[in-house]
């Protein structure tokens, strides 16, 4: 069981560290293939499309190949989607292999979290967040790669050809110490197929249930907009906006994501002990607060601890909800994840080409004031989520 944990954390790592290592570099795409803000913000939307695409197909790959089998074919798929996309001569060809590599970790990250749950089950306590955590980690570990990069001027395909190998690699051996067989149990707690989310819908569905999805939903996607704002734009905005040094400018994305991994690996003790709710409220009130005043009074050091406010703040939001829609009366386990999962990309989809419309028409600062907007919502929207639990 320690080696399956162990295996389950490189495969979230990897995850992690593929698509960061290119997110750093995304302003020399932009400038090297011509792309105005729009333009970038469409482009780089095909990631995400990709994966609203694919997610669904997700359940069946997995119940029919195994959880650890298809987490794995998808790294090696999305990590030469990427490097794909960092050699693409053109626009139209650089957001085809986004789309492709989109669709890839749709698939990897709902099996490697369908087989963490195999391995939580055997360990008889909650595992599932230590696992987001360590996908954090993987995004500082790739974010510090791409960082180092620039610095050394390497070539962007020596260095996504490089990143590609590495965690392809890790991936392929850490399916050797992954539980063998298939839990079919766990598999469907983790995922639904879209026949099982057809007859959900069939059954009916209460009033208060849809609108308790809905809100699930939204604070996920409040999740995913925060985050997306320094994922696509960080970079950029600190460099082009700011004057950062190209070896400074990736240091927003990282900030993110680094404090994103202590807010993680902290949240399961502050939702334990003061509840979902009260966590998620706090959590987007500093988000809200930390970046709203990094755009007002906008410097490199304080754009770049506005980030990590972001990445704090919003650490438990996604989790929680799912964790909540997978908690859901009157839906069998899997489907409220499910519905909540793939509709989160939503905000990942539609982030970056409104942004990129502010930024052409206004400016990036303007256009990032949907971190702190999403965040916000998160705040009004957290009754919804569970309060705390009394003591026994």
């Amino acid at each position: 069981m320690r080696r399956a944990r162990i295996a389950v954390s490189a495969l979230f790592l990897t995850n992690g560290a593929l698509f960061a290592n290119i997110l750093p570099r995304y302003p020399e795409i932009k400038s090297a293939l011509g792309l105005d803000n729009v333009g970038y913000g469409l482009a780089i939307a095909a990631f995400p499309a990709g994966a609203i695409a694919a997610g669904l197909l997700a359940a069946v790959l997995i119940r029919r190949f195994g959880s650890a089998k298809i987490a794995v074919i998808g790294t090696v798929a999305t990590g030469l989607g990427l490097l794909a996309a960092a050699l693409a001569p053109s626009g139209i060809l650089f957001a085809l292999a986004l789309l492709l590599g989109g669709a890839s970790d749709a698939i990897t990250d709902v099996a490697q979290n369908a087989h963490g749950l195999r391995v939580q089950r055997r360990f008889g306590r909650s595992i599932i967040n230590s696992f987001h955590a360590i996908w954090s980690i993987g995004a500082v570990i790739g974010g510090g790669m791409a960082a180092a990069a620039i610095a050394l001027q390497l070539p962007l395909g020596v260095h996504l050809g490089i990143s590609t190998a590495v965690f392809a690699t890790v991936a392929i051996t850490a399916l050797a110490f992954c539980l063998p067989g298939g839990d079919e149990e766990a598999d469907a707690e983790a995922t639904a197929d879209p026949v099982e989310l057809q007859a959900a819908v069939r059954r009916g569905i209460t009033p208060r249930i849809v609108f308790a999805v809905i809100a699930l939903t939204l604070i996920a996607m409040a999740g995913a907009i925060a985050e997306d704002a320094g994922n696509s734009w960080a970079t950029l905005y600190l460099s082009e906006s700011l004057g950062a040094a190209a070896a400074v400018a990736p240091l927003g994305f990282i900030a993110l994501v680094g404090a994103q991994f202590i807010g993680r690996m902290l949240g399961d003790g502050m939702t334990d002990r003061f509840g979902q709710r009260a966590v998620a409220r706090v959590g987007g009130l500093i988000a809200t607060a930390g970046m709203t005043l990094a755009l007002l009074f906008p410097s490199v050091p304080g754009t770049i601890a506005g980030f990590a406010a972001v990445g704090f703040g919003i650490a438990t939001l996604i989790p929680a909800a799912m964790h909540a829609a997978d908690e859901l009366p009157g839906l069998r386990a899997g489907v409220g994840l499910t519905i909540v999962s793939w509709l989160l990309r939503l905000g990942f989809l539609l982030s970056p080409p409104f942004v990129g419309f502010i930024a052409e028409n206004e400016s990036l600062r303007a256009g990032l004031i949907v971190a702190p907007a999403a965040a916000f919502v998160a705040v009004l929207l957290a009754g919804v989520l569970e309060g705390r639990k009394p003591r026994g």
